[in-house]
């Protein structure tokens, strides 16, 4: 049984089991594809959900568009500051509640405060290290929560995974 890592363009993870692609990952975009689940899961170290290499950066970037709700849409009254950390949410369980809420900051310098109802692009700070991967896609849409209460939502116009140092 031999089991191979192999980096191309200082983007690219591929991950091979006897010589056969099991796993790929895009560091450039941030996510992973898993070609054969059985052997992946069964005779590697590494999770599918918690992909822990040196080369992995600790922060997944995402350029996004976001929108605060205001308090008569039951949001916020107040705005909020460059470096905020609400609860980032994907997907909801059937009866409304989140499945999982994903650590993030939320990054930006054009003004010092977005107020409710604004929409901003900013940007957003992921730790790499959750199981965050299969939501990152262009285009994807995810709620801003504090604790139970929905205040925002953000939509996906670009992701980066800054380089490791």
């Amino acid at each position: 049984m031999i089991i191979r890592k192999e980096i191309k363009d200082d983007n690219e993870l591929y991950l091979y089991f006897n010589g056969k692609l099991i796993y790929k990952r895009w560091l450039n975009l941030g996510y992973g594809k898993v070609f054969d689940t059985h052997a992946f899961g069964k005779y590697t170290d590494y999770s599918i959900t918690d992909f822990d290499l040196d080369e992995t950066p600790e922060l997944i970037h995402v350029k996004a568009k976001l929108k605060i709700i205001s308090k008569e849409n039951g949001g916020r009254k107040t705005g909020i500051k460059s470096g905020y950390r609400p609860n980032h949410v994907f997907e909801y369980q059937t009866n409304g509640q989140f499945k999982y809420a994903y650590m993030g900051d939320i990054q930006f310098d054009q003004q010092e405060w977005i107020m409710p109802g604004e929409t901003k692009e900013v940007l957003v700070r992921f730790l790499s290290r959750q199981p965050i991967d299969e939501y990152m896609d262009i285009g994807r849409k995810w709620w801003i929560h504090e604790g139970p209460n929905k205040i925002g939502e953000a939509e996906i116009i670009g992701i980066e995974l800054p380089k490791s140092e």
